[in-house]
């Protein structure tokens, strides 16, 4: 009896190659699209490349058709608006920059599919991510690197849990971008060439902070640009506007450039600096989720990513009393950010990933 597999399709080529991959792997695949909008302009969801708009839809419709595999529509508003939109809006509110992707990662695109697919009897889900699954001869599970750099997505997926790891398949990471695209191009899938998402699938116009205050019916309050020795600057215009290591759209004049360098929601400050202030050593890393090993008893080598584009740096992991990490950096690392991801790497797999966190 085949085994069975529920397939995420956000009708863009990744997934719709992963459901083809796995239906040639002889698996029985079934494809889902996870439905998370209250209300959207198709159009624009289109246009913008957003992942799970109702727009993806019709394409993964189209691809689940030419596959010839079943298709339905699930229903995860509420979860998608609990654990991603209300996190969001909240870390906003505590002058922190958040991963949403992360947390869709965790509790909608595995969490609640999971659960959902288990439930019609499943044994997997699947995605189109560049990452890979492996165990490791301790018995645990981890996400190892995709073959291609250029796309590896590890970064968002180390908050996944072992049982979420070992009831998936992500097919996708052992082939680079251009191979998959040739792969859809090849057997005649509608979305060979449509383009990838990009940013914040739920914030296509990038304004965060007329989202935060359509969310919140609240406006963010104006306060007091400062420097590190706590002389005024100027005026900003709300802390939902601001994020560590930014220089465009402050409004503010300087013989050299400037960042913001750290948000105060106690006192309603911005402190800006110059570059170099920004780079640091130590980050302090909270809400740890183990991977390769259960957890740290002493200090451990790894290389350290502490925002998705980051290259990831030699660093040094000391388990803290309260269960904790700090991560020293051999070299300082520009622009640590509270409420950001850190993920720590040892050969190609990933070791532990908590969230960034003030001293």
């Amino acid at each position: 009896m085949k085994e069975k597999v529920v397939v995420g399709m956000s009708g863009g080529v990744d997934s719709s190659v992963a459901a083809y991959l796995l239906k040639e792997q002889g698996y029985d695949v079934i494809g889902v699209t996870m439905q998370i909008w209250q209300d959207e302009d198709v159009f624009v969801q289109s246009q913008e490349g957003g992942c799970c708009g109702l727009s993806a839809v019709d394409d993964a419709r189209r691809v689940a058709e030419r596959l010839e595999i079943p298709y339905y529509v699930m229903n995860f508003k509420e979860d998608f608006h609990k654990y991603v939109i209300d996190y969001f809006v909240s870390e906003y509110e505590k002058a922190r920059t958040p991963n949403p992707c992360i947390a869709c990662n965790r509790y909608v695109k595995w969490e609640s599919l999971l659960h959902r697919s288990l439930e019609i009897g499943a044994d997997y889900i699947a995605t189109g991510h560049y990452a890979r699954i492996m165990q490791l001869p301790n018995g645990r599970y981890t996400i190892r690197n995709s073959v291609t750099a250029a796309k590896d997505q590890t970064y968002a997926l180390y908050n996944l849990t072992q049982e979420q790891l070992s009831h998936t398949l992500m097919p996708v990471g052992d082939y680079d971008k251009p191979h998959i695209r040739q792969i859809a191009e090849e057997i005649g899938l509608p979305v060979a060439t449509k383009h990838d998402s990009q940013d914040i699938c739920f914030v296509p116009d990038h304004d965060y902070a007329s989202f935060i205050t359509q969310e919140t019916g609240k406006e963010s309050k104006p306060g007091n640009f400062v420097d590190e020795e706590g002389n005024i600057m100027g005026q900003h215009r709300g802390l939902i506007h601001y994020t560590i290591g930014q220089r465009k759209g402050l409004g503010i004049s300087s013989s050299t450039p400037i960042f913001v360098k750290e948000l105060r929601p106690q006192t309603n400050e911005v402190v800006l600096c110059k570059s170099e202030s920004l780079f640091s050593r130590d980050c302090h890393v909270d809400n740890i989720n183990y991977m390769a090993e259960e957890k740290l008893t002493g200090p451990v080598k790894a290389i350290g990513k502490i925002r998705y584009s980051h290259a990831g740096a030699p660093c040094t992991l000391y388990p803290q009393p309260d269960g904790t990490l700090l991560a020293q950096f051999d070299e300082p690392q520009r622009a640590m950010t509270p409420g950001q991801a850190a993920v720590f790497y040892q050969d190609d797999h990933v070791l532990c990933g908590g969230t960034i966190e003030t001293k």
